[in-house]
């Protein structure tokens, strides 16, 4: 696509500025979730914390691992809610530890490929393959703007919600259409803030007449609001700063024996294979959005390199690996900004504003149904990114289309690979990484080329 800005572009800091805040609203919503869905008693995984953790994380791939050609953020991933859960009973240091665990398979997967160089990546995942995954993320993530939409977390179907939510969607769409210039590159604060504030009117006038079907924004996560204050950080917690904290339900550090450092290891190493399928298919369509190939340059090993290291300086800060987010990547597809020093500026923003109570309250009482309207768009164009890899593709060919297929079923039905390891605890593989296994599969096995065919 035709960028605005490049990676290697300055926008005006004024305008920068504002850029930057709208990739922050962007992944905002997700990168707090996760603490919350993991530890909801904020006992040893909190929003802010996480929010910081996920700036340091993204500062290091940007600057250090990628050298400023790689413009994508990471913030806290979902793909090891799973294991921190199980961590959680281990402490800061389980929690830590399944981070390092899980950084460490990338970095010994990002000197391999050093070693081994990234031209058989390409040649294991084509267009025909990658293409159908990348939209597979964002279908996948379909269910996760609707949910928000309906106000699931509610409990209740909300119409207005709904509305509202829509609404949100809309705005977003006629800034990125109809704007000016300036006003089309920050299509999402538009929507969101737009939406707002007629969520804030109808709340007020909710609690006027009291009724609680009207009242969307949640007013309550101002309460007990300070202007600054400290999260709380994970390596705190491992320096014992807690242990005498009565919020804590034991110990700081649980962690025995080499037993338990082994649970750890099972716990979050085999899940890092997983996200790192999901790493290459963002950074796969992310290079077809800013017209270059991220996996030869900078290259897989660095790409790999500081989504392992960022995890784990993330979970040092603030409980939560890091993963590159399609959020970010929407964002990039959607506003023609790649640049670097955009993603550079969210992720300071990420760190100031973790220590700025009233913004963390501000974007907790975001409704829910003006996060799904925006995603509506952010998930859609990820989806439409990964159909336009396989323009090329030649779907008359069963060769290529049971390829396809395979991905698109086996990921929209939800196919997972459960494994057990006793005592209740889980290894899952993600619907996403069954259905690309299965794709290269099919492909290796029934679309080998030969002669001119292969050219």
């Amino acid at each position: 696509m035709k960028l605005v800005y490049d990676i290697g572009d300055k926008p005006p800091i004024q305008k920068n500025l504002v850029y930057a805040l709208q990739q922050l609203l962007a992944i905002m919503a997700a990168t707090l979730l996760v603490p919350v869905l993991v530890d909801a008693s904020g006992a040893y995984m909190s929003q802010p914390a996480a929010l910081c953790g996920a700036g340091f994380g993204t500062l290091f791939y940007l600057f250090i691992a990628t050298r400023k050609k790689s413009p994508v953020f990471l913030g806290s991933s979902f793909a090891f809610i799973g294991p921190l859960t199980g961590a959680v009973s281990f402490g800061f240091l389980g929690i830590f530890l399944g981070a390092v665990f899980a950084g460490l398979v990338y970095v010994i997967v990002a000197l391999i490929i050093k070693k081994t160089g990234s031209a058989w990546v390409n040649r294991l995942l084509p267009p025909v393959v990658i293409g159908p995954t990348v939209a597979l993320i964002g279908l996948s993530l379909c269910g996760s703007a609707v949910n928000n939409l309906n106000n699931t977390a509610a409990g209740s179907y909300n119409l207005i919600s709904i509305l509202v939510g829509i609404i949100a969607f809309f705005i977003t769409v006629c800034a990125s259409v109809k704007g000016s210039k300036g006003i089309r590159m920050i299509p999402f604060i538009i929507g969101i803030l737009g939406a707002y504030v007629i969520a804030l009117v109808l709340t007020l006038i909710g609690r006027a007449v009291g009724n609680e079907y009207m009242q969307l924004v949640n007013l309550a996560a101002f309460d007990n609001m300070q202007v600054f204050k400290v999260p709380r950080f994970t390596f705190l917690g491992l320096f014992g700063l807690y242990e005498n904290d009565p919020n804590l339900p034991a110990a700081a550090n649980l962690i025995s024996g080499i037993g338990d450092v082994i649970t750890v290891f099972v716990l979050f190493a085999p899940v890092a294979f997983v996200a790192m399928a999901e790493h290459i298919a963002d950074h796969k369509n992310l290079g077809s959005i800013i017209n270059r190939d991220l996996i030869t340059d900078p290259g897989l090993d660095h790409t790999l390199m500081g989504d392992g290291v960022g995890s784990i300086i993330g979970s040092f800060v603030g409980g939560c690996p890091n993963t590159t987010y399609g959020e970010s990547v929407g964002c990039v597809a959607i506003t023609g900004n790649a640049s670097i020093s955009t993603i550079a500026i969210a992720a300071v923003y990420c760190i100031v504003l973790s220590f700025f109570d009233p913004f963390v309250c501000f974007v907790n009482s975001i409704p829910s149904c003006i996060v799904g309207g925006v995603c509506i768009a952010l998930y859609g164009f990820i989806a439409v990114s990964g159909l336009k890899m396989l323009q090329p593709v030649d779907l008359n060919d069963n060769r290529n289309l049971f390829v396809v297929a395979g991905i698109l079923v086996c990921g929209i039905g939800g196919l997972t690979l459960d494994f057990s390891l006793g005592d209740g605890k889980m290894i899952s593989i993600s619907a996403i990484a069954t259905a690309l296994i299965v794709g290269i599969l099919v492909n290796v096995i029934f679309n080998k080329r030969k002669g001119n065919e292969a050219k």
